[in-house]
């Protein structure tokens, strides 16, 4: 049987995995993506092959003889995006470690390397295989050399393959001759030039009659259609270019070694390392190494004896910090003795040789545990954990004076990572990779390490950073904050929330049947080819927009359609219906618990911006904006001799503008108290104040918040439902009416773009990369981000500022009042009967003076039985 070679094109195949893979970013801001997708094809491919020997091959980034032939033509070659280029180091290190052959050499370029290489296999006796994106290589198909080119279809990796009779078959040439196709047709991608108006088929056409261009262009007056004919003539020379531009040389001078590309063993030590670094987790599962131990394990230690126990919580309890940490593992327990918590054991460190494992079992029960961690949390120094707001219910001495949480201080320094463990931080602070084949036990006290060790490092680059009370004044009070308000939970009647099911129920029926009359047949509506096929057919409907799949129907094109035809109106109706009876009336009732309460989830470490996030449910997405929507707060009551008190800030975040924008008017309006859109709108449209109409100022409202998210003229003229041209003269006009916001905006763009970051009034950063994209459309996000950042990330803090201090009045006072919830920019309190004027008292001064702003902060404040009524 014959052995074989597997040749990578590896640039190709770089560059098509980058461009098929959606953008991937490890923890330390690297970009992965075209890595990770060039490891998916290449398993892929060796695991059909199985070859004997195994290659990639690379460009070499200096002049090559066709480079300096013909520059004005390869020399347009389209930049590499730099999210890609950066990429290309860490592929060459990843196949280094994997003991995977790379040829590279300057003067030559990877397909003459794979056409030399793959010659002189194929006189060896060699089965030859090449793997590239890059249609140039099916010139080189033999009937024992074979093309594969990779292609992404819905996700998966599927692979073409040519022999020579294959390229016959679907081509209707040979492989040599197909060079001859190239140079007619040409290749944007490639920038090889071609005939103008000599298509695909036509250049096939003229080369299976001709054989080649230089024998087509002695018949050149014979060639049918006559604008080919004529354009050959005209460009001759071009082709001649394009076909030396598309041959591959396979006879160049290289020194290849077929010992050297032997295929072993990939999985290596070096290389785990390496896909633990990029994260690829997915892909660690293909090793079966013996990881090297971290040194630190030989200090691990599970403790068993009651009384070293005691002495270790003794120990801790005066050590200047420890780290801890709970694990679901229950180790040698029975069911009998299983813990309600679902906690089998406990995890401690507070030193580099103090670092224990202490499992649940018939002499230490958790609930000694707990007690004797909780003892130890109150005690000393600083109590470390990653993720401590999830064990306050367990361990109840954690006190705001010591607790510190690691995956707090992470997320601070980088917030675009939207999931944080203490694998991460290990990795990113400490620089130790975890095994992921570790023992439970073992895991434990990586994590209770991690918890201490990270502490100082963390510290220090929170300083650095100028973060350090952002985190001690505002994120790690808030977790005691959010471990009260998520242990208080809000009632909610189930029976209401069942009625006001059944009516989405009944009202979703209706519109079914409506719809079905209007369209004249039934069919699936949540659907979109079908019903695409009922509006843009069927009935004729404009703004049709053709997608791969068959017409859209997103909301931004039945919006346009609805204010003329009452089905389409119908159909977003049914949307928004069967998405609330979906999400809120059926979801909500699996998380209502025991005691008749929602005791949902907030999420500090989630959101770029700093603004919390909540989840199990998601109470912030709560409909507000249609009145059946906002009817589902009906079902969210106070308990029994309480009512909701909800405040709100007024427009915090054009406020939030003003200040940081300085622009005099703006600040003037604010402490005059007077109508910021009434005003927007005299301004812009030149208007005299009393005389502004209800429109004037709801498109001028529309402009003063588009502008805090950076909106274009694009963005605002399909808001408004009004020309580009007029949008961008209403920009235009707001920043001569506010010059300081121009300013501001400029600025803050400019700073980040400098800097690497956008950073909040208390000084927290939110990094923007994209600024730094080769893609236009990520950098003019990148743009919006760095406008906005510094406004919603300082309401962020400001909310949060606030909050922290509502609850500690409230528990300062020792009231019955509890906060319950927030959302965005409003707060919800169940407040006592007697204390509802304290309640509001509270509100009022800690929310409108959690930050002193060149304009003043307002609340607006409601009680209500419910919270609809209290909103």
């Amino acid at each position: 049987m014959k052995e074989k070679i597997v040749l990578i094109d590896g640039h190709s195949i770089l560059n098509r995995a980058f461009y098929g893979v959606p953008d991937l970013t490890n923890s330390e801001g690297l970009h992965t993506n075209a890595v990770y997708g060039f490891l998916n094809i290449m398993f892929k491919i060796l695991d059909e092959e199985k070859p004997e020997y195994l290659t990639v091959t690379f460009d070499v980034h200096a002049p090559t003889f066709r480079h300096e032939m013909f520059a004005e033509y390869k020399g347009t070659r389209k930049p590499m995006a730099e999210e890609l280029r950066q990429q290309v180091p860490v592929i060459k290190d990843v196949l280094k470690a994997m003991k995977i052959e790379i040829i590279e050499k300057a003067g030559l370029e990877a397909d003459d390397l794979l056409g030399t290489i793959s010659r002189l296999c194929e006189k060896k006796g060699l089965d030859v295989s090449i793997i590239s994106g890059d249609r140039d290589m099916l010139q080189l198909a033999t009937e024992q050399v074979k093309i594969r080119i990779p292609k992404t279809k819905q996700g998966r990796t599927e692979v073409e393959d040519y022999y020579a009779s294959d390229v016959e078959k679907v081509y209707g040439v040979t492989p040599k001759e197909f060079i001859d196709v190239k140079a007619l047709m040409g290749d944007t991608s490639d920038n090889i030039p071609g005939v103008p108006g000599v298509g695909e088929k036509t250049a096939v056409k003229i080369i299976q009659e001709y054989r080649s261009i230089e024998n087509a262009h002695e018949h050149v007056d014979e060639i049918r259609p006559p604008r080919a004919s004529k354009n050959l003539k005209e460009y001759w020379e071009q082709a001649k270019l394009s076909k030396a531009l598309a041959e591959i040389n396979t006879h160049a001078e290289i020194d290849f070694d077929l010992a050297k590309a032997r295929h072993g063993n990939p999985y290596t030590k070096e290389a785990y390392n390496l896909f633990q670094r990029l994260q690829f987790k997915n892909m660690l599962s293909r090793f079966d190494v013996e990881v090297s131990v971290n040194d630190i394990e030989s200090s691990f230690c599970e403790v068993t004896d009651r009384a070293k126990i005691d002495n270790i919580f003794a120990e801790a309890a005066q050590a200047e910090c420890v780290g801890a940490a709970l694990s679901k593992d229950a180790g040698n327990v029975l069911p009998l003795f299983a813990h309600p918590s679902g906690f089998g054991r406990i995890a401690i460190a507070y030193g580099t040789d103090k670092i224990y494992t202490i499992p649940c079992d018939m002499d230490t029960d958790m609930d000694y545990l707990f007690e004797k961690l909780s003892e130890v949390a109150e005690r000393a120094g600083c109590f470390s954990m990653c993720g401590l707001k999830d064990a306050m219910s367990s361990i109840t001495g954690i006190r705001k004076e010591n607790g510190f949480d690691v995956v707090v201080a992470a997320y601070l320094l980088n917030p675009l990572k939207s999931d944080y463990n203490y694998e991460d931080v290990a990795r990113e602070q400490l620089g130790i990779l975890i095994d992921d084949k570790t023992n439970d036990a073992g895991k434990a006290c990586y994590e209770a390490y991690t918890a201490y060790a990270s502490v100082k490092p963390l510290w220090e680059k929170l300083r650095e950073t100028g973060m350090e009370r952002l985190f001690r004044e505002i994120e790690m009070p808030l977790v005691f904050t959010l471990f009260d308000m998520e242990q208080a939970g809000v009632k909610v009647e189930a029976e209401a929330l069942k009625i006001y099911g059944d009516q989405l129920g009944e009202r979703i029926v209706e519109l079914e049947k409506e719809i079905y009359s209007l369209a004249g047949e039934q069919f699936n509506i949540n659907s979109p080819k079908q019903l695409g096929v009922i509006l843009f057919d069927k009935l004729g409907m404009p703004h049709a927009k053709k997608t791969k799949t068959g017409y859209s129907t997103a909301a931004d094109v039945l919006d346009k359609l609805a204010p003329d035809y009452p089905i389409v109106a119908k159909i977003l109706e049914y949307r928004q219906l069967t998405k609330l009876k979906s999400t809120y009336a059926d979801g909500l009732a699996a998380y209502i618990g025991e005691d008749g309460r929602i005791h949902g989830k907030f999420n500090q470490t989630v959101t770029a911006t700093g603004r919390l996030s909540s989840t199990e449910p998601n109470l912030q997405n709560i409909p507000v904006r249609m009145e059946l929507g906002r009817l589902i707060r009906k079902v969210f009551v106070p308990k029994e001799g309480c009512v909701f008190v909800d405040a709100d800030y007024s427009q915090i975040e054009l406020r939030i503008l003003a200040h940081c924008s300085g622009d005099e008017q703006l600040i003037q309006a604010y402490r005059e108290a007077r109508d910021i859109h009434r005003m927007t709108a005299s301004q812009v449209f030149h208007t005299p104040f009393d005389e502004v109409t209800e429109l004037q100022r709801r498109n001028a409202k529309a402009v003063n918040f588009g502008i805090v998210y950076g909106i274009s003229s694009f963005g605002l003229s399909q808001d408004l439902s009004i020309t580009r041209k007029e949008a961008a003269q209403y920009i235009e006009h707001y920043f001569e009416t506010y010059p300081g916001i121009k300013k501001f905006l400029d600025d803050s763009v400019a700073g980040a773009k400098e800097k690497g970051y956008a950073i909040t009034l208390f000084g927290r950063r939110r990094p923007v990369p994209e600024l730094r994209s080769s893609n236009f459309m990520q950098r003019s996000f990148g743009e919006r981000v760095a406008m906005n950042a510094p406004i919603q990330g300082t309401a962020a803090d400001i909310i949060k500022i606030a909050m922290i201090q509502v609850h500690d009045e409230l528990k300062k006072r020792n009231m019955k009042s509890r906060l319950l919830l927030q959302v965005h920019d409003e707060l919800l309190i169940e407040a006592d009967e007697s204390e509802v004027e304290e309640v509001k008292s509270i509100l009022k001064d800690k929310m409108e003076h959690a930050a002193e702003l060149l304009v003043p902060l307002i609340v607006d404040m409601h009680t209500g039985k419910n919270w609809y009524e209290a909103k």
